[in-house]
């Protein structure tokens, strides 16, 4: 049986390169019995670099051309150099089969030389991957780009698991490795991916980060967040009173004109301002409930008090953009809060429903930007407590 508990990592060329979200739509769609269930964005230290290269020769013979290759590719380019470490992202997987599937939806290194027309595009290593040898030499490789990297076997499998779990306890959730020539200039800013996005397996959360690439930002942080009730009232707090104050009055207004054309009565002005002020109120708050429900899948009218710090049932992935005017570039892509008034090519005309399934949210300011990230805890992040419970469930 193999691991129901598995990894799947980016390199960093896959990162600046920015195949991330193409890479992502290959394998929610081919993985569609599978649930991401962890996202992470590391910095490797020389000594991961040099364990986790190890790895790769640990669980295969010693003479094994490919694991040399991937050993020797591991030390080259996860390895920091010039002072600076390089991003690497890790996606965890969990369900039956986990390792051996991820191992199929990455493909195989192939050694052989094989001609263009022999790559059918059929795995993520056909897709972006590229193999090329010498031309004075055939028998060597000249240049070799692997992409992703997930584990050839169930031991290699526990063994990266605790390797990696040992890592991120010592870890920030975000990755400080750039120095920047005009560091004032540089903003951060919050995108959340929707749970809409992850009903059904999709190329949806992919594509949408796809299209956030063109901004030209770097992702330096990122989760999955099952958003908490009381996460979520902190987060859509200042929604609330600005539903009540422009919602409230319009949708007040139409219910007492509602009243008075089914009664064929005439409201008192007095009359008419307690029936605007209560159902006004009443329905902004309920629109409220539905925006906070919609993202932890929670109603908070509907969660006891005592249960408003659980994990939501609903899914989001948090991401984490850094660079110059970050703010206005992420929202110039993803769009106005309304769908149906978005300008063509954003992820909201492309991907949004409603205003309030509307696919993706992204701070306004780098001041709420910051506030966003305290209360999803963007410095904290479940991957090493899902490995440890998973590790000791199989008793490793």
């Amino acid at each position: 049986m193999s691991c129901e508990l598995s990894y799947i990592l980016f390199t960093p060329y896959t990162i600046a390169r920015s195949r991330t979200g193409g890479v992502l739509s290959r394998l929610l769609v081919r993985l569609d019995d599978l649930e991401l269930v962890g996202a992470r964005m590391i910095a490797p230290t020389d000594g991961l670099a040099r364990a986790y290269a190890e790895s790769q020769v640990t669980h295969r013979d010693s003479g094994d051309p490919v694991a040399q290759m991937k050993k020797d590719y591991i030390l080259r380019t996860f390895s920091p150099s010039g002072g600076r470490r390089h991003r690497v992202l890790v996606l965890l997987f969990r369900g039956k089969d986990a390792a051996s599937k991820l191992r199929a939806v990455a493909g195989s290194v192939f050694p052989e030389k094989r001609s263009i027309e022999n790559s059918r595009g059929e795995t993520i290593r056909d897709t972006y991957g590229d193999l090329v040898y010498d031309p004075n030499d055939p028998s060597k490789v000249q240049y070799f780009e692997p992409v992703v990297f997930t584990p050839v076997n169930d031991d290699q499998c526990l063994d990266d698991l605790k390797l990696f779990h040992d890592f991120f306890a010592n870890e920030p959730n975000i990755v400080e490795n750039m120095a920047y020539e005009n560091p004032e200039k540089i903003e951060r800013t919050l995108v959340i991916i929707k749970p809409d996005n992850w009903v059904v397996p999709s190329s949806r959360p992919g594509t949408i980060i796809d299209m956030f690439s063109r901004t030209g930002l770097r992702v330096i942080g990122t989760k999955i967040l099952q958003m908490s009730v009381a996460q979520g009232l902190e987060f859509y707090g200042p929604v609330e009173d600005v539903l009540i104050e422009k919602l409230g009055p319009r949708a007040g207004g139409e219910a007492a004109n509602a009243l008075e054309e089914k009664f064929k009565f005439k409201l008192s002005d007095q009359s008419r301002a307690e029936v605007v002020k209560s159902f006004g109120t009443a329905y902004a708050r309920d629109q409220f409930n539905q925006i906070v429900g919609f993202m932890t899948g929670v109603r908070p009218d509907e969660c006891p008090i005592e249960d408003r710090q659980n994990l939501g049932k609903s899914k989001c992935m948090v991401l984490i953009y850094e660079g110059e005017d970050a703010v206005r570039k992420i929202r110039d892509v993803l769009g106005p809060t309304d769908p149906t008034k978005a300008p063509a090519g954003t992820v909201r005309r492309e991907f949004g429903s409603n205003v309030m399934v509307n696919t993706a949210h992204a701070s306004d300011s780098p001041e709420n930007a910051k506030r966003e990230m305290g209360i999803v805890k963007i410095d904290q992040n479940r991957m090493g407590e899902i490995i440890e419970d998973f590790l000791k469930a199989v008793g490793k």
